[in-house]
């Protein structure tokens, strides 16, 4: 590898390091998800999964929730986590939206 080769890579690491200390910083003081928030209606986002509209949403499952969703930003054990769903702000880990996807493994 040469040295200009090592040197971007290095910049690379520290730029995405910065970006994600920056990501966490912002979930970590952002406000929660309104379900009056225009795309919260749209995806139909509840923050208690067990108050899902079932006739709306039927494929809603009550083993569903943001906290196991592929998209939740957060541990599982937090609280709230970030979501790029709702840019700048945070979901319950209890919540659920219709773009719900499982976790891997």
């Amino acid at each position: 590898m040469s040295i200009t080769n090592r040197r971007t890579f290095m910049l690379h690491v520290v730029a995405g390091s910065g970006a994600l200390a920056a990501s966490q910083v912002m979930a970590q003081g952002a406000s929660m998800v309104s379900e009056t928030d225009a795309n919260a209606v749209a995806l139909g986002y509840k923050p208690d999964s067990t108050k899902v509209d079932l006739k709306k949403y039927p494929a809603h499952k009550t083993t569903q929730a943001c906290g196991n969703c592929a998209l939740f930003q957060g541990k599982a054990t937090d609280a709230a986590g970030g979501c790029p769903l709702f840019a700048g702000k945070k979901v319950s880990n209890k919540g659920w939206c219709s773009a719900y996807a499982p976790k891997a493994g």
